[in-house]
Order: structure tokens, then sequence, then C-alpha cells
């Protein structure tokens, strides 16, 4: 996988670069290097005057480029919507990770439009190098002997598998009262009327909607693919033409008006407005007593996974509630007080849960507990499998780079 350094450079006013390195017809510039630098540390959490750090990344940027390279030699192509889906879905992260959309523009010194134009071709190149390592890697398997020899060669220093929970819940987010849900349509409504008659979608969301992820982009969600949104959004917003705005669409969010912007085969690019119903006391009462009354008849006998295909609203529900094997020092701080003492087969009380700016109510049920071991064979096949493969891979990886670098021309230039 690449690291995407190179594509989300903070921008800065161009100046002549040094050139630090050449691969093929490519070059890295200083800048290039820099920004790479500043990125590894930020996401490694490392001293920026690491001896060695600068070569290091240098070599990375070089690996990646030759990647790049053989990729256009093998033909290998991307679409653009391809290109367009990972770049809206980088834009976003972004917009995240530095809280709203003007101080990204601000790290990078241009604008939300602009970056998208720069860094088109870094991002194909970035796919086209996926592309490859996938075709190469993906497939990637080991035989049991080769991970008992793996296991009785490095044993002493795998790590000690932590205390782990085998879990299921039962999701669900308290009612609106009809008062609540009344008026806060009425709010809608009346943007709604506003948006139809003219006014700027965008401008009305950056007001009005109280989506704090998408509110700062005028409401914009970006490039997503059918699957990501809640049911009762995606069947609307599906339904939707070019440019139509919605009629109102309710969801365990709240109230929404969305407009289509384009749809990109099996993937949308839409933006919305939402206001949320203010849930009441009397809401949250009600839940906590529906969950208990469940939890009850779950302990008298009757199958948790069934209640949990017939009541939760968690992705999960079709499952049986089955939320799988977790780490216990990897549990959701929310959530580990209510079941960090429960015995295998208990259930624990509802427990109110955020999810972003909203909450639901959840009960959990422990299947199995399994205390934390030093790992053998014999009940920790599949980790130590994992990480065998995962050793094999990267030795087969940095023996292919070996073959590229004999094969296409590549020098580093780094000034000492």
């Amino acid at each position: 996988m690449l690291v995407c350094a190179g594509t989300f450079a903070y921008g800065q006013a161009q100046t002549l670069d040094r050139v630090v390195g050449v691969v093929d017809n490519d070059l890295i510039l200083e800048s290039e290097l820099k920004a790479s630098v500043q990125f590894y540390v930020l996401n490694n959490k490392v001293d920026p005057a690491t001896p060695g750090l600068r070569d290091q990344v240098l070599q990375s940027l070089i690996n990646e480029k030759l990647i790049v390279a053989k990729a256009i030699e093998d033909s290998i192509t991307v679409t653009d919507e391809e290109v367009q889906q990972q770049l809206e879905q980088s834009i976003q992260a972004r917009v995240q990770q530095f809280g709203s959309e003007a101080r990204l523009e601000e790290a990078y010194g241009m604008p939300i439009s602009r970056i998208k134009r720069e860094f088109r071709d870094e991002m194909r190149k970035n796919i086209l190098a996926q592309k490859l390592q996938q075709q190469r890697f993906g497939g990637a398997t080991i035989g049991r002997y080769e991970v008992e020899e793996f296991f009785h060669t490095f044993k002493d220093s795998l790590p000690r598998v932590p205390e782990e929970l085998d879990l299921s819940d039962i999701a669900m987010a308290p009612k609106f009262s009809d008062d609540a849900k009344a008026a806060t349509r009425a709010t809608l409504l009346a943007i709604l009327d506003s948006a139809r008659g003219g006014a700027d979608f965008g401008s009305l969301a950056k007001r009005y909607s109280q989506d704090p992820g998408s509110a700062p982009q005028g409401g914009d969600l970006g490039l997503v693919r059918r699957g990501q949104f809640v049911k009762e959004f995606e069947s609307a917003v599906f339904a939707l033409t070019e440019g139509q705005i919605s009629d109102i669409v309710e969801t365990e969010f709240g109230l929404h008006i969305i407009q289509l912007v384009e749809r990109r085969g099996d993937a949308v690019r839409a933006r919305h407005i939402l206001l949320r119903i203010q849930r009441t006391k009397e809401s949250d009462e009600a839940m906590v007593k529906l969950l208990g009354s469940l939890r009850t008849r779950a302990l008298a006998g009757e199958g948790f996974a069934e209640l949990a295909r017939k009541y939760s609203e968690g992705k999960e529900n079709m499952i049986g509630g089955n939320l799988g094997t977790v780490e216990i020092d990897q549990i959701n701080k929310d959530i580990y007080p209510a079941i960090a003492e429960l015995k295998e087969g208990s259930i624990s009380d509802p427990v109110k849960v955020p999810e972003g700016s909203s909450y639901k109510y959840h009960i959990f049920r422990v299947r199995k507990r399994t205390p934390a071991h030093v790992m053998s064979l014999e009940t920790d096949y599949q980790k130590i499998e994992a990480i065998a493969l995962n050793l094999k891979r990267s030795k087969d990886y940095q023996a292919w780079i070996e073959d590229l670098k004999s094969n296409i021309y590549w020098q580093a230039r780094l000034q000492q």
C-alpha cells in the first residue's frame, strides 16, 4: 500500500526544488521528500531529528515510484471514476483530521478545488501501485508446515494474547416523540421550500444543517458507493435525478432533505441538510425498559440471536448481533464498565453508547471469555498464521523491490 504523503503534501509557495531522487522518468523533489517526512513523523509519532529518517523515507518514495513504473509497464489501468472516488474519500478523511475544510485549506495553502486538481495525477499513480501489489500479493497463502516452522522459530518473541471476549449485542435508539418530530419537520419544511424556491442548497446547509461532518462543506457527503448509507437515506438518494431535492427523509439520525449532485455508476455524490429531533427523558426511559425486558427474556432461555435479528438496529442484526471476538483492552471506554466483569453467558444491563453526535442503548452478551495467555498452535493457530503470512509477504515484497531496482533505472541524490 502506498504512503500517500506525496498525494497530500502541504501546499506552500512554489520554488525551484532540488532533485533528490530519480526513478525511470519520474523525479523526486526536495519538497516532496520534506512533506513525506512530515507525514511519517505525524503518523508514527517519531522524532523528526531521528538519524537516518530522511534516507529511510526517500527509499520508501523510490520503492513507491518503482512500483508505479512497473504498473505502467504492465499496462495496469485506472478509471477516472476510481480516481475520483479515492480522491474524495482522501479529502474527506483529511477534513476530519484537520477539523474543518477551512483548516485543511489553510494547511495546504490552497482551496479544496485546487487540491483535487493538483493531486489527481498522484492519486492515479497510487491506485496503479495498489492494483499491481494486489495482483502480486493479494492471493498469497501459507501452508501449515510453514506456520509451524515459523512458530517454533519465533515462539519466544511472539506477543502474549490479551484477554478476549466473544460478544453479541442488541442496539436500539430511543424513539422520537410525535411533538418533537412535528416541530422539527415544520422547521425543515420551511428550509425545503427555500431550497426548491431557488436558494443555494450549500449555503442553507452551512447555516442550518446539524451534521457537523458535512455542514461546513455545504452538506457535501462526497462520492459514496451503494451500501454505505443507512437504508432510508440510501433509498431516497438513489431515487433522485441529478439536481433534484428530496422530500423530507427520516432516519435514526433525524430528518433530512437530500440533493443529488451527480451519479457515477453505482456511486452518488449528494449533499444533505440534517435537523436532529430532540429525544426526551421519557423516550430514553422507555428504551431502557424495553431492552431490560429483552434481557429478561434472553436470561429466561429465549434465543439472544433471534431477539437481535428481530429488534436490533445495529448493522450486525442480520447475524444475530454477533460482534465477534474483541481484545478487552480494545473495548470502547463507554462499554467497558458494563461488560468488564460479566461471566460467560451473562448479559449486561442497558448501556448508553455515543455514536457520533447521537447515541443508542445496548445490551451485551458475553458468549465466551478467553484469559490472557502465551500463544500456542493449539489455541491461536489463526493468529500465528496471520503473523507468519505477513512476514512471508514482507520478505517477498523486499525481494520484488530488489528485482525492480535491478531492472528499472533509479538513483538517490540525497546530500548528507
